[in-house]
């Protein structure tokens, strides 16, 4: 399979990016970054390029490939909701609207976040927004959306992109994956999961921990 990835200079995306790099059913990784990520291997072509909302210019190199992995994200934290929407939704849409374009096959893989709001009604402006992004990526012509939803993510050790506050808490992993498995998944788990999905499907569309899991156990 060929890969696009996105937010590979981001925790997840840098774990997503490792996991599929050692995967032999990975044969083709393209990564769009606005900055290097600074990794040399056979697999990997990487496309710097600074403004997501105009890919007029690199169209062309975004054909021929059976899934995006889309892990490119900002908090809502500090940010004004207008903005917030714009790198959120607008931006994914964008995206995802032109790669179904170019690629009727593929299936998109939206990395958003365990408390989503699918109804888009809730209280939360983040959940929201992340909710319709799912809602409409779901409306595009790919051949498979899945909306992954992932609550504490453990990194995989030695990845540059890591949360310095992970390493005080990750301690707590064990205790919290039995407690609550659909809250508590490995970096590795994700990029697995993702694989495993792509290559044979799954009939669920949201994706939350214990899915992952389970996907990842399968590959």
């Amino acid at each position: 399979m060929k890969v696009i990835i996105t937010g590979s200079t981001g925790m997840v995306g840098e774990g997503v990016l490792h996991v599929c790099l050692n995967n032999p059913a990975v044969e083709k990784i393209l990564i769009v970054n606005r900055k290097t990520a600074g990794i040399d291997h056979p697999k990997l072509t990487e496309i710097i390029h600074p403004d997501f909302f105009d890919l007029t210019s690199i169209e062309d190199d975004l054909s021929d490939y059976d899934a995006c992995f889309f892990c490119l994200g900002v908090t809502s934290v500090g940010m004004k909701a207008e903005e917030y929407y714009r790198t959120t939704y607008t931006l994914t849409m964008h995206v995802a609207g032109i790669l179904c374009q170019k690629n009727p096959q593929m299936t998109f893989i939206y990395v958003s976040g365990m408390g989503t709001d699918s109804s888009e009604k809730g209280l939360s402006q983040w959940a929201r927004v992340k909710g319709k992004t799912e809602n409409d990526l779901m409306k595009l012509p790919f051949k498979q959306v899945y909306a992954y939803r992932p609550g504490f993510i453990k990194p995989i050790e030695g990845m540059k992109n890591t949360h310095k506050y992970y390493r005080y808490i990750n301690w707590a992993f064990p205790i919290g994956k039995k407690l609550s498995p659909q809250a508590f998944n490995t970096l590795e788990e994700v990029g697995l999961s993702m694989i495993g999905i792509t290559l044979k499907g799954f009939d669920k569309k949201i994706i939350g921990g214990k899915e992952i899991s389970f996907l990842a156990n399968q590959n």
